[in-house]
């Protein structure tokens, strides 16, 4: 049951973001390793500071039964209540205990005038694309690939300024509130 694991959102001082950014990227960093074989710290410091300061920005440390199990950076747009789930971590020794459903279930009941979230994840994370459909209710609603390419998102780089592999596809999802 959600209640057993007593999640609370604590939001982080600037001070914290070091800490944050790095257990952020030992999370995100398993599922390349696995995949590719490859132990990069993704998202880079540059992505990561770019979310924390961004317009609308809110970023918690995930607690559970008083433990620091992950992370979410969210942003917030009040007029619209279009928001999104740009950062989203549950620290790799609690994976597969329903924590990270847990945790999203305390964000949808932070934010309830929410009308749409929206969130991506790499076409490769299959546990993700499983949790966000599957367990959450998201729907995929586009896919971003060579033929296709985001915007607004450019592809993240390793500390030698060359693309991540497997980071240049991936998937949009959204869930519709109300």
């Amino acid at each position: 049951m959600l209640e057993d694991f007593n999640i609370k959102l604590e939001q982080i001082d600037l001070v914290e973001l070091p800490q944050f950014a790095k257990k952020l990227q030992e999370a995100f960093s398993v599922a390349v390793k696995e995949k590719f074989g490859v132990s990069e710290p993704i998202p880079s410091e540059k992505e990561i500071q770019s979310s924390f300061h961004s317009k609308g920005a809110a970023t918690y440390r995930i607690i559970s039964n008083g433990k620091y199990v992950g992370g979410a950076v969210l942003t917030i747009n009040k007029e619209t209540q279009h928001n999104s789930l740009d950062l989203f971590f549950i620290s790799p020794e609690y994976h597969s205990h329903g924590l990270g459903f847990a945790a999203w279930k305390a964000i949808e009941a932070q934010y309830p005038d929410t009308i749409v979230w929206e969130t991506i994840t790499p076409y490769f994370e299959e546990r993700n694309i499983h949790f966000y459909i599957n367990k959450c209710g998201f729907h995929i609603v586009e896919f971003f690939n060579k033929y296709h390419i985001d915007p607004n998102m450019p592809c993240p780089e390793n500390q030698f300024g060359e693309p991540v592999p497997g980071t240049d596809t991936f998937f949009r999802f959204e869930k519709v509130m109300k």
